[in-house]
């Protein structure tokens, strides 16, 4: 891996634009690096490349396959070893206004404005010692069963992360997505018991997205929920899959699902606005979208695969080493029975996720 990670590091010196990833239990590290330093758009959703694009949709960027050398290479998959680092603890007031904005969640779904919202927060970690490709590699190896990424572009910024969450995966009129919801923290156990707030969560989620799909699809199947687990965190999975009408155009089935409810809510336009008036920060590309689109690189046909961009930090990379900076994002769905204090202390472990590898 050593080889394509030195390539990274030399588009990033030479500020040119670059993507790594590494798909869900794949030994495959692939690299996109763009030829010259313009910022494409996706305009249409027919474009090849890689594209990467903002919670709000006012942002979606493409890495284009054709301006770009494209290279993979295979890693083996040996097990990293992690010194847990002593991190500042999020500061009084980080939880009391992560408190107080749940709590106002809560108000707003006991005033049947919506039956779920999903609220998030951003933290600050100083970094020292770590450097780009290392951390990359670390997230690799440590989430093998993620989506894990590393985008770059002068104009854009630096992001990180390892996605628990596929967003659509399309092959001509064939696609399959998931809902994921519930969280829970690892305790060393097999047996995960989930209470009624999650489950219910979930099957909010489920119903959504397979009532939007409706519209567009000929059928639509679903599995049952089951655990899963990402990293230190374990969810509730469902698996849905199906076959597209002759009509249907990718940029619409994205449409559909993006912003999903599991970083939404539900209703979605009405959940999204409390976000934007509440949250009080900008996620940019926190829990917007990125992925292989229209690509044949990667596979023998023509396919889309896309994640949500979750678990993810952006960094700011300071002339003083010393000064650079990570901002981790994590987020909690609330309903009606959510307790503020408990939402705090998930955000805590999600956080956990990305700290791993700095």
């Amino acid at each position: 891996m050593d080889a394509i990670l030195d390539k990274a590091q030399n588009q990033l010196q030479q500020n040119l634009p670059f993507v790594l990833y590494c798909k869900p239990n794949s030994d495959m590290v692939i690299g996109l690096f763009q030829q010259n330093d313009e910022l494409y758009k996706v305009e249409d959703f027919t474009e090849k490349g890689f594209v990467f694009a903002s919670f709000d949709g006012n942002q979606t960027y493409l890495i284009p396959e054709n301006q770009s050398e494209i290279t993979g290479v295979i890693w083996d998959q040996k097990k990293v070893d992690v010194l847990e680092k002593e991190f500042k603890e999020p500061s009084a007031a980080a939880k009391n206004n992560f408190e107080r904005l749940v709590a106002k969640g809560i108000q707003a779904i006991e005033k049947d404005e919506f039956q779920k919202v999903v609220l998030s927060r951003k933290e600050t970690v100083d970094l020292v010692d770590s450097d780009l490709a290392s951390v990359f590699e670390k997230l690799v190896r440590l989430y093998p069963a993620t989506f894990v990424y590393c985008f770059f572009h002068p104009k854009v910024g630096i992001w990180l992360g390892a996605s628990p969450e596929q967003l659509l995966k399309a092959n001509v009129n064939v696609f399959e997505t998931m809902a994921l919801a519930g969280t829970q923290k690892d305790s060393g156990s097999d047996e995960i018991i989930w209470d009624k707030k999650e489950k219910e969560e979930q099957q909010y989620v489920t119903d959504y997205i397979v009532s939007a799909l409706q519209g567009v699809a000929l059928e639509v199947s679903v599995t049952r929920p089951y655990s899963v687990k990402a990293g230190n965190i374990w969810h509730i999975k469902t698996d849905i899959w199906g076959v597209l009408n002759s009509n249907s155009s990718l940029r619409q089935v994205i449409h559909l699902l993006h912003p999903t409810p599991a970083v939404c809510g539900l209703p979605k336009e009405e959940s999204k606005v409390f976000i934007l008036e509440n949250e009080n920060y900008d996620r940019s590309f926190y829990t917007g979208f990125l992925g292989e689109l229209n690509s044949s690189f990667a596979t023998d046909s023509v396919s889309s695969n896309l994640f949500v961009n979750l678990r993810c930090m952006q960094i700011e990379i300071a002339s003083e080493p010393a000064m650079t900076k990570a901002y981790l994002y994590m987020g909690c769905g609330i309903t009606k029975d959510s307790v503020p204090e408990k939402e705090w202390s998930e955000s805590v472990n999600k956080a956990m996720t990305m700290k791993k590898a700095l």
